[in-house]
């Protein structure tokens, strides 16, 4: 029901969980939490974007990469548990904004990811959230997103 819910709004299917880019695991499940490394906006196999936020990226472009990223988050999660309606709640998100010099828009960035995720789940979408202004990130995304969520185990 909620993978038919994302295909609706994204008009593709849910992407598998990347292969790590270096030495880790994509998600972690502990009991009933699941804790996801931190994944990029990847939208069939490319970056969607790349640069800083508010130089060669704009907002705009950015709230979607806040959004690509959390659908692969929720790709990692499904690899581990089979079915994304087992999600109870979304707990938290993590947003990393690779930001221009002056660039303070990193709340706003990070609802691309937070607004998806409450269209998708309603109210166990509702999480707690940091946004955070970084100087760079990993293959020069511009927008990188760790997610937490409880699960029906």
């Amino acid at each position: 029901m909620i993978e038919q819910k994302i295909k609706e709004l994204i008009g593709y299917d849910l992407p598998t969980a990347p292969k790590p880019l270096a030495a880790y695991i994509p998600a972690q499940q502990s009991g009933n939490m699941i804790f996801t490394s931190g994944q990029l906006p990847f939208k069939e196999g490319k970056l969607f974007a790349e640069g800083k936020v508010g130089n060669e990226v704009t907002e705009e472009k950015a709230v979607e990469c806040a959004k690509i990223s959390a659908i692969n988050c929720l790709g990692t999660i499904k690899s581990l548990i089979g079915d994304l309606d087992k999600i109870e709640q979304i707990v938290k998100l993590v947003v990393f904004v690779n930001s221009a010099a002056g660039f303070t828009a990193q709340p706003k960035v990070a609802n691309g990811a937070s607004e998806f995720l409450v269209e998708v789940f309603g109210d166990k979408g509702k999480h707690a959230r940091s946004a955070v202004g970084v100087n760079q990130l990993p293959m020069n995304a511009p927008v990188e997103i760790e997610m937490i969520v409880r699960v029906n185990v």
